[in-house]
């Protein structure tokens, strides 16, 4: 089965995948512990899934018994723009930039399936794919395949294409050649660190998410402590301060999916606009968007925070009209910004 696994990489070269490595669902004892702490501390704030499924997550090779080897592959949505400069136009929405387009979970899923397909013909076995929605440590798994390893954001990047990459897993019955895993290559670097708005990471490789913008606009129910709110600026969906920083983004590799190239609507929208998003309407715009899952009230919730944060006494009056919101967090979000304009 060894050169098997050269034939695997080199198909998932021909899918537009910038890595593809081979581990063993046991080759990462360390994950349990790192989740363990993670969660004692408190860090997944309202993410009570991790917790549910926390023994999953901590073993891989609990998820599904039988599996030999874990395909671990990486593709690249690295931007064609600097993903920093709408952070200067305050008037202006910072949407992060794995959600200008696409949802990914879709465009790598039918990737991995196809894969899977090929190898099921080519060597039989049996296979399961994953792609962010199930209880796998997807970062971990990259490492041991040898694909990067996790920096001091958290995240995975790689010497050969950054960090601006989505990961996917097959599991699969056959027993592949393992790839060697990553070494750590941060060195002394504190960029990701130092830059974070919110102070989410209380050491190096750890993260607490109850402080992280993404966390804040994505999973986040209800309002987001006022303690917070003006560090988030104009970021409305996610943020990628710690990931665009990173000096090992020299080397990542342009995207070669289309499907995850910018809607030019998404780039740097207007807040103003946002704002006036009914539910319909917000459904319509984000349609076959990973954004579409928060709804309308969360959204617009983050946009109000962007707006009181904007410094444009012009925008208080769309603040204002949302001030009876029938959703509670949206209404407090309005007030908190129109009260901010007035200020300005």
């Amino acid at each position: 089965m060894d050169d098997l696994g050269e034939r695997v990489k080199a198909e998932a070269a021909v899918l537009g995948m910038a890595g593809c490595g081979i581990c063993a669902p046991g080759d990462v004892p360390e994950v349990k512990g790192r989740l363990d702490a993670f969660l004692e501390a408190g860090f997944h704030g309202q993410m009570g899934w991790l917790a549910d499924r926390a023994a999953w997550r901590g073993d891989p090779a609990v998820l599904w018994p039988e599996a030999r080897s874990v395909i671990m592959l990486a593709e690249s949505y690295a931007p064609d723009h600097d993903p920093m400069a709408v952070l200067g136009q305050p008037d202006r929405a910072a949407v992060s930039v794995y959600a200008q387009n696409r949802d990914y979970h879709d465009v790598l899923k039918k990737k991995l399936k196809r894969l899977a397909r090929w190898l099921i013909a080519e060597a039989g076995g049996e296979v399961k794919v994953f792609v962010d929605t199930a209880p796998v440590p997807e970062k971990a798994l990259a490492q041991a395949a040898g694909l990067g390893w996790q920096g001091k954001h958290t995240n995975l990047l790689s010497r050969d294409f950054g960090n601006w990459v989505f990961l996917g897993a097959i599991f699969t019955t056959l027993d592949l050649k393992k790839d060697a895993a990553e070494a750590d290559h941060c060195g002394s670097c504190r960029a990701c660190l130092d830059i974070c708005p919110t102070d989410a990471f209380p050491a190096p490789y750890r993260m607490d998410a109850r402080r992280c913008i993404s966390y804040l606009t994505i999973e986040h129910k209800g309002p987001v402590d006022e303690d917070l709110r003006a560090a988030m600026g104009n970021r409305i969906y996610g943020c990628d301060d710690c990931l665009a920083v990173c000096p090992w983004n020299k080397f990542a590799a342009r995207a070669q999916e289309m499907k995850y190239a910018a809607r030019e609507e998404l780039r740097a929208p207007q807040l103003a606009e946002l704002a006036a998003l009914d539910d319909p309407e917000f459904r319509a715009l984000f349609s076959g968007s990973p954004i579409k899952r928060i709804g309308r009230d969360r959204f617009v919730r983050n946009v109000l925070y962007a707006i009181g944060n904007s410094g444009r006494p012009e925008l208080r009056d769309r603040a204002q009209t949302l001030t009876d919101d029938p959703d509670p967090a949206v209404a407090d979000a309005a007030r908190w910004a129109s009260e901010r304009l007035k200020a300005s």
